[in-house]
């Protein structure tokens, strides 16, 4: 089977997750391109490459972080691009965020209709909790033990994709009008993006100029930074300079600088250095994956071709 797999990356969080996805459906003997949205969407329309990936794939996924319950602007422009099929084609949407709540499920409201009007069925939908980068700094025992369960519980959805057994997430009542009303997260983040500065910290190495996806930040020629008006507020600017010197505006304060190393901490200090918010959700969310973890075993594809 060819599949290709699209996402959008903040920082990092969705692209390990659509890594994983990759590997494991490789491992059952499918073909598998996988591709990050990052400039697709600053041009009029897909270069033919893509193009030609999602007209002649068999499954197509797309993967994204959660922005205010909603998909990203532009994961939404990329799916405005994609071509209208001459016959139905199978989907699959996978997303995460720093939480595991419900109200997440309404993410791929918009996304879902978008791609309806493809022609592709979105047939499956899976969430998962990765740390977050911005509001507080999960400790790294936590944003390892999510990244754990994620690893775990993918190869078990991406079963579940290969079969074609259906899995929709969970609609909350009234999801769409919420989804709508969140979606003014979007004209404010363009409008914050634009108070965004740097500090006397910053030593010019232009990582932030380079990673932007919208293209958002640029340095004049006489060394000033000019943020514009298309930020995503996806962090990645903030969370990966590495020299902490991004102000990230009304904000501020919300700012978590520095990537996770996704290893086991070695001190208790470190173990529990993070906010206690939605802490029984938390423990509902890994006692339900690790008791479907456990419950489910699923067959290496050497065993299962023989």
């Amino acid at each position: 089977m060819k599949i290709a797999i699209f996402y959008f990356s903040g920082t990092g969080n969705t692209r390990r997750i659509a890594e994983r996805f990759a590997e494991t459906m490789r491992q059952r003997d499918n073909e598998v391109e996988l591709l990050s949205i990052d400039g697709l969407t600053l041009e009029k329309k897909l270069p033919d490459s893509v193009w030609q990936t999602a007209v002649n794939c068999d499954l197509l996924g797309i993967g994204y972080p959660v922005y205010a319950f909603n998909a990203p602007p532009i994961v939404l422009s990329f799916a405005k691009k994609l071509p209208h099929l001459l016959k139905n084609k199978r989907a699959f949407l996978f997303n995460c965020s720093g939480e595991p709540l419900k109200l997440n499920n309404i993410s791929s409201i918009k996304l879902c209709g978008i791609l309806k009007r493809r022609r592709l069925n979105v047939t499956n939908e899976y969430h998962y909790c990765m740390p977050y980068n911005i509001m507080f700094r999960h400790s790294d025992e936590m944003a390892l033990k999510m990244w754990q369960t994620a690893r775990q519980l993918i190869p078990l959805d991406a079963e579940e994709i290969l079969q074609g057994q259906k899995h929709l997430l969970e609609r909350v009542g009234c999801g769409a009008a919420i989804a709508w009303a969140m979606r003014c997260e979007q004209w404010g983040g363009q409008l914050n993006g634009r108070m965004y500065s740097v500090s006397k910290d910053c030593v010019k190495c232009g990582k932030c100029v380079n990673d932007c996806p919208t293209h958002n930040i640029r340095i004049t020629k006489n060394g000033k930074f000019r943020f514009g008006g298309k930020c995503l507020m996806c962090m990645r600017c903030a969370h990966l300079c590495p020299q902490n010197a991004i102000r990230i505006g009304m904000f501020n304060s919300w700012k978590v600088n520095g990537p996770y190393t996704f290893k086991q901490p070695k001190t208790e200090e470190e173990r529990q250095r993070y906010n206690k918010m939605l802490t029984k959700a938390y423990e509902r969310y890994f006692a339900e994956a690790e008791q479907r973890i456990n419950a489910t075993t699923v067959e290496p594809a050497a065993k299962r071709s023989e």
